[in-house]
C-alpha cells in the first residue's frame, strides 16, 4: 500500500503542510498544533478488517503489537518499518463491569483496560510510534515532562532502542510506582521545582534550542500510536460501534487521538456511526471543562492544578484544541468529578476485579455523576441507561498502590503533598467501600469463626 504522509497545521486559517522528515511539533508559520495527514489510495475496507483480524494469530513482532497490527493506517511506509521499536504493546482487553454498571445506573458497562500494556499505561500505544520516529530521524537523545506514566513508557522504549532519555518531573508530585520504572529503565531523571506545566515549558524550550527530541503528546507521532486504541477496540467489538466512549482528561492527548481516529475511520468508510466522546476531569484540574462551560475561544487554565489522581494533574493541557475538535466531531462533552467520587469509583471497579490507577476511575465517577443529573439539568449530556458505553481505563492499579492502601485503611486525604514523606494533609475522604484487613489470633478456631466455616 502506498500513501503519502505530511504534517498539517490544525488552524483552518493556516493549514500549511510540512514534510514529516522535519523535527516539528508546532506549525512554524502560526505556532498552532500539527496533525499528521494522509493521502490514501482507495482502500479495501473489508479486506483490511480481515487482515487486521488475521494478524492476531501471527507471531511476527509487528503483528503481535496491537499498534503495528494496524500499520496501514500509520505514517510508516513498508520501507521504514525496520525502524520500529516494539515491546508487544496493545491487545488490551475489553471487560464487562457489572457491579460498576449497577453503581453508575447503566444496564451494562464495558471497560477497556490499557493498564495491561508493557509499562502499565496507555502511553505505550503512542510511545512505540514516537520512539520509532526518533530512530527514523536519527535522534540520539529524547526527553519528556511527566507526572509518571509518560516517563515510564519513554524510558522503557528508549532502553529498547538504545536511545538516551531525559525525564523532567515535578519534585515530590509523582507516584513512586511510576518513578521506580523510570529509574529502572535507565533514564536520566531531573526533578524540577514546580508543577508539571513548569516542567513542560522547560522541556519544550530545550527541544527547540537543542537536539533533544520531544516525546510529550504535542508530538503528533504520539497521537498516531494512541489512535490505534480505537481500531483495536472496534475490532474487539466486531465493529459494533458503542454509543459512548468515556476517557480521563489530563493533557488530553488520548481524547484528541481518539477523535482523530474517529474522523479518519468515518472518512475511510470503516465506520458509519460515531460514538460520543465524554471526557472527565478532576475538579481541581479541569481546564477543558472551564473552557467549555464559559464558551471561551482560548483555554481557561488552572494555575495550581491539584488532584490525587496524579496522572491528570495538569492545568494547561497541550492538546486542548484537538480535544475540543474531538468533542465537536462526536457531539461529546467534558465534565468534572470530585476527589471523593474518584476514590469511591476506583473502589467499585475493584469489586469487579478490575484494578486501575486513580485517574482511570474518573470515567466511572463521571458516568455516575452524569447519570444522576436531574431531567433538564444538562440535556446536552443526558445518558440513556440502555446505552452501550465503553470506559477507558488508562493505567494499572500498581502505578499508585499507596492511594489504594490509604483508601482501604481509611487514611486518604483530599489534599496531600509528598516530598519523600507526607508533609501536609487536609480534608479526609470517606472510605465508603473500605475493605480493611482484620486482625485475628493465630488460632484455628478463631479463624474458622471469622470465615464462617
Amino acid at each position: 500500500m502506498n500513501s503519502q504522509f505530511f504534517f498539517r497545521c490544525i488552524d483552518p486559517r493556516c493549514c500549511r503542510q510540512f514534510p514529516i522528515t522535519e523535527k516539528l511539533y508546532q506549525c512554524p508559520a502560526c505556532s498552532d498544533l500539527l496533525d499528521i495527514a494522509y493521502l490514501f489510495p482507495e482502500l479495501d475496507v473489508p479486506g483490511l478488517r480481515r487482515v487486521f483480524r488475521e494478524r492476531r494469530t501471527s507471531n511476527r513482532p509487528l503483528d503481535i503489537s496491537g499498534v503495528w497490527r494496524f500499520r496501514e493506517l500509520l505514517p510508516f511506509p513498508s520501507e521504514d518499518l525496520h525502524h520500529v521499536v516494539t515491546l508487544g504493546e496493545g491487545n488490551n482487553p475489553v471487560l464487562d463491569a457489572p457491579r460498576s454498571a449497577d453503581y453508575v445506573g447503566l444496564k451494562r458497562l464495558k471497560v477497556k483496560h490499557l493498564g495491561w500494556n508493557p509499562t502499565g499505561s496507555f502511553k505505550d500505544y503512542g510511545m512505540t510510534v514516537a520512539v520509532s520516529q526518533a530512530r527514523r530521524l536519527g535522534s540520539q537523545y529524547v526527553a519528556c515532562a511527566s507526572t509518571g506514566n509518560t516517563s515510564a513508557s519513554m524510558a522503557a522504549y528508549c532502553a529498547r532502542a538504545n536511545l538516551k532519555a531525559a525525564v523532567f518531573i515535578p519534585e515530590g508530585q509523582i507516584a513512586y510506582g511510576k518513578l521506580s520504572q523510570t529509574l529502572d529503565y535507565g533514564a536520566l531523571t531531573v526533578q524540577i521545582h514546580g508543577d508539571f506545566d513548569v516542567a513542560m515549558t522547560l522541556v519544550r524550550e530545550l527541544s527547540e534550542e537543542t537536539g533533544l527530541y520531544l516525546m510529550n503528546s504535542i508530538n503528533p507521532f504520539r497521537l498516531e500510536g494512541q489512535k490505534t486504541v480505537m481500531l483495536e477496540l472496534f475490532d474487539q467489538l466486531d465493529w459494533k460501534i458503542p454509543d459512548r466512549i468515556v476517557v480521563p482528561g489530563g493533557n488530553l492527548g488520548n481524547s484528541s487521538s481518539y477523535g482523530k481516529a474517529l474522523m479518519e475511520l468515518k472518512e475511510l468508510g470503516f465506520i458509519d456511526k460515531v460514538p460520543r466522546i465524554t471526557i472527565i476531569q478532576a475538579s481541581g484540574a479541569d481546564p477543558l471543562y472551564r473552557t467549555l462551560v464559559t464558551s471561551s475561544l482560548d483555554l481557561v487554565p488552572v494555575k495550581k492544578a491539584w488532584t490525587l489522581a496524579s496522572a491528570i494533574k495538569i492545568g494547561r493541557p497541550i492538546s486542548w484544541k484537538k480535544a475540543m475538535r474531538a468533542l465537536n466531531f462526536s457531539d461529546g462533552w467534558c465534565d468534572v468529578v470530585s476527589e471523593q467520587e474518584i476514590a469511591d469509583a476506583k473502589a467499585v471497579l475493584g469489586r469487579d476485579g478490575i484494578g486501575c490507577e486513580p485517574a482511570s476511575a474518573t470515567t466511572v465517577a463521571g458516568l455516575k455523576r452524569l447519570m444522576s443529573l436531574g431531567e433538564g439539568e444538562k440535556p446536552e449530556v443526558t445518558i440513556d441507561p440502555d446505552e452501550d458505553v465503553v470506559a477507558i481505563l488508562t493505567g494499572h492499579q500498581l502505578k499508585d498502590p499507596e492511594y489504594t492502601v490509604n483508601y482501604h485503611l481509611d487514611n486518604l486525604y483530599e489534599h496531600a503533598t509528598y516530598k519523600n514523606v507526607l508533609v501536609e494533609k487536609s480534608g479526609k475522604l470517606k472510605s465508603t467501600f473500605a475493605n480493611q484487613p482484620v486482625q485475628v489470633a493465630a488460632d484455628k478456631q478463631a479463624i474458622i469463626k471469622l470465615l464462617g466455616l
